[in-house]
């Protein structure tokens, strides 16, 4: 009997075929009969009094069904919910505000929808857009972080006093008590700037209202159907089982998707139920600029106290965070910030002291990194700028600080974005490091490579970088397996799937628990239909989470398929095995039955089914993780910069990475060179730039620079494996890791190859920003 060991093979995914030849199902290519489509118009301005709207020649446009404004939504006007509420730290202050569907009294940033078109085609919904005047008393625009704060600064939301969103100060040990013991002290203030997740596909919603079945159907480019179901059936007044959300094939989610509720998320279903017609929105890229969540701009006042070897003995960072007109989702970036500073690194002492910001600028909520870029690029531009003061080499430094491995658990003490104190489940960093020393050739590139380029006259550096991922937090994960009659295996999880390679990673789980091959078994994601709970794809935690879910799942019909095969074979359970798609008694190949015969075998016409006993091959499981697991990395880069005119070119890229066990490598050296990409993009490309009026400078790709496959390098990729004790597979997530610390990495190349003549205190760069910090 063939060996049915999938776990950990390069298993080319099972849902490529449908993508590459067009027959995957995307939200835009759902169309149903009678359907209508809306456009939105929405506000020019970054802040001002709405004082009047003008709909008229709109509503008698030829082709217009439906112009709705905030006035003619009643009751269903309310703000959007409050996705993740404050952590529980100690005297916090947080003020609660969330979206509206339509802008009533005030806009708060451009782009924010003031009316809603329904017509009988995009076209001419986006026509009567053109028709609507809205006339606005404009007021300050709150733009800078800084100055938000003064008290003459105009107010996002008069009622809150202020434009504070968050204050949060959390604390181990006695930073001013390290301070007082340092050899050496540094102070520096450091700014990660705006920007988007530009996903090939934007987002859409279509819905339909069956009136005789009195049943919503929705199809939304959201990563958590489950929670959309549950929220739109509250707001619409039904029950959950009257609301089916599919979240089909989605062209890149990155985090901007988990958002809730979008604007035109909850009212295209209103309207669908309104008119009795399908209704469909697809957002355009101009809309997407302004209209999809943000994430990024932190300013950071950092002081740090060393030893003279290096250790780092405490840090104190405050900083402040740009909420947006809106915080929806809570804290969540921020606290991220927080507490990814700490990095892979022992810090005893630790101050750090946020404040988040409103402003009038688009809502920020987590794209891929979700804040830990941003305390990624503070602790190590501290160890950069340390090493170089003190004299120590660069690996070495991070070597004297690394969290020994027989320190795991280590319990960083800091609240983290699940609520509880920050800790790492288990973690190794050492040999990370050396590898991707050995990788890169550091010893070479410094006594070789490095002092020939520069006799040729050209600039190379080399940046290394190293950063913890937390990943996999809960709540938690279900999955239903089912063997059926035909001996394929059926599994259903309420996650969605933005292109992690669920289909095939997921296959691998349950082909080895029930004994078939990847290709013989089906998976469904994002249907509610098909499994009604779940939390949704975010924060590397699919693997992790549903992942574990599905072997517990997959498990438990192994155990009803042995035990069924046992009465039948008349063997004891321990005699048989799986595999090839049939249970056989070991060592007798022709007393075996198929799983297809079995199963139906397990749900018999006539007969009776014994107590005790289930019909079926079939099983559903839940998996919740205590805390999150902690993946960690260590990233280097050989650059060359042009002496003339700044541009920097990436020769080699390497990437060690410790996600636990890797349940398929392929896919996951996938995520880790998409991940890559994005984290060379902010690093130098993009940039999100608003003016003092709040209006947006770089609203498309003529303005917003993305890294093209001319751009990004082949990602050299190698793996240690530090198993995480908190799930029975011991993986990690990895969907973030490429991401996360690429700026630090990009600004310490930089340096590198310039001999130290700048010192990079902000990201994104780009050729003109350096070209400014030499001079």
């Amino acid at each position: 009997m063939a060996g049915t060991q999938f776990f950990g093979e390069r298993i080319k995914r099972n849902e490529d075929p449908r993508l590459l030849t067009g027959q995957a199902l995307f939200t835009d290519d759902v169309n149903l009969p009678d359907m209508l489509h809306a456009a939105f118009y929405r506000s020019p301005y970054a802040h001002g009094r709405i004082l009047s709207i003008d709909t008229s020649m709109a509503q008698e446009m030829e082709g217009v069904v439906a112009v709705y404004t905030a006035n003619d939504l009643g009751d269903y006007w309310q703000p959007g919910p409050l996705l993740v509420p404050p952590p529980p730290v100690k005297d916090i202050v947080f003020n609660q505000r969330t979206q509206v569907p339509l802008a009533k009294d005030k806009v708060r940033f451009v782009g924010e929808p003031i009316v809603m078109v329904v017509a009988e085609s995009r076209y001419i919904a986006e026509d009567a857009t053109d028709l609507i005047f809205v006339d606005v008393e404009r007021l300050p625009a709150v733009v800078d972080l800084a100055a938000a704060l003064e008290p003459d600064s105009a107010l996002v939301h008069e009622d809150v006093g202020n434009n504070i969103s968050a204050h949060v100060v959390q604390e181990k040990g006695s930073y001013q008590a390290a301070k007082a013991k340092a050899d050496h002290i540094i102070q520096r203030e450091l700014e990660y700037d705006h920007g988007i997740a530009a996903a090939m596909e934007n987002r859409g919603v279509v819905a339909q209202w069956d009136r005789r079945a009195q049943r919503l159907t929705m199809w939304d480019t959201t990563q958590a159907p489950v929670f959309v179901r549950n929220g739109m059936a509250a707001l619409l007044g039904l029950s959950e089982n009257q609301v089916r959300v599919i979240a089909p094939f989605i062209g890149g989610g990155f985090g901007p998707k988990i958002m809730m509720f979008y604007q035109e998320e909850v009212l295209v279903p209103w309207a669908a139920m309104k008119l009795d017609r399908p209704v469909k929105w697809i957002e355009d890229r101009a809309e997407n600029f302004v209209a999809t969540t943000h994430e990024r701009n932190q300013t950071h006042t950092v002081e740090a106290a060393f030893s003279k070897d290096g250790r780092i003995l405490g840090i104190h960072d405050v900083f402040l965070h740009d909420q947006g007109a809106y915080a929806p989702y809570g804290l969540t970036v921020a606290l991220n910030s927080q507490c990814t500073l700490l990095g892979p690194y022992d810090i005893e002492n630790y101050y750090s002291e946020f404040t988040a910001v409103f402003t009038n600028k688009t809502i920020v909520t987590p794209y891929r990194g979700a804040g830990r870029q941003h305390g990624v690029f503070v602790v190590e531009r501290l160890l950069d700028i340390a090493a170089r003061e003190l004299g120590i080499d660069k690996a070495e430094i991070r070597r004297r600080n690394f969290i020994p491995p027989d320190k795991f658990p280590y319990n960083n003490e800091i609240i983290y974005q699940d609520f509880g104190p920050l800790k790492y489940d288990s973690g190794n960093y050492e040999p990370v490091l050396d590898k991707a020393l050995k990788i890169v050739g550091y010893d070479d590139f410094y006594q070789n490579i490095q002092p020939q380029a520069r006799a040729e006259g050209r600039q190379l550096g080399l940046g290394l970088v190293a950063y913890v991922e937390g990943t996999g937090i809960g709540p938690y994960e279900g999955a239903r397996v089912q063997v059926t009659s035909s001996g394929r295996v059926s599994v259903a999880t309420g996650i969605g799937t933005q292109g992690q390679g669920h289909y095939t990673s997921f296959a691998q789980i349950v082909a080895d628990q029930v004994g078939v091959n990847v290709s013989d078994v089906d998976l469904v994601t994002g249907d509610t239909d098909q499994f009604h709970w779940g939390a949704g794809t975010f924060a590397s935690r699919g693997a992790v989470v549903a992942g574990s879910a599905i072997n517990e799942a997959a498990r438990d019909v192994r155990q009803k398929i042995l035990k069924l095969a046992s009465d039948l074979l008349e063997v004891a359970e321990e005699d048989l095995e799986l595999g090839d798609g049939k249970v056989q008694v070991k060592g007798v190949p022709d007393r075996a039955i198929p799983l297809g015969e079995l199963a139906q075998q397990a749900n018999p016409m006539r007969g009776a089914v014994k107590p005790g006993t289930e019909p079926g091959l079939e099983a559903t499981n839940y998996f919740g993780p205590e805390y999150g697991a902690t993946a960690s990395g260590v990233h280097a880069m050989i650059v060359e910069v042009d002496p003339e005119t700044m541009d920097v070119e990436i020769l080699r890229y390497v990437v060690v990475h410790d996600c636990g066990e890797v349940i398929n490598p392929l896919i996951l050296d996938g995520q880790i060179q998409g991940g890559v990409a994005q984290g060379i993009g902010n690093a130098f490309y993009e940039q999100i730039i608003y003016n003092e009026q709040g209006q947006l400078l770089t609203g498309s790709f003529m303005d917003y620079l993305l890294p093209t496959s001319l751009d990004v390098p082949n990602v050299e990729i190698d793996h240690e494996t530090t198993p995480s004790p908190l799930n029975p597979l011991g993986i990690k997530g990895a969907g973030e890791a490429g991401a996360i610390p690429t700026a630090p990495l990009f600004a310490q190349a930089v340096e590198d190859a310039l001999n130290n003549q700048i010192e990079i205190r902000e990201i994104p760069l780009s050729p003109s920003k350096l070209w400014e910090l030499m001079q």
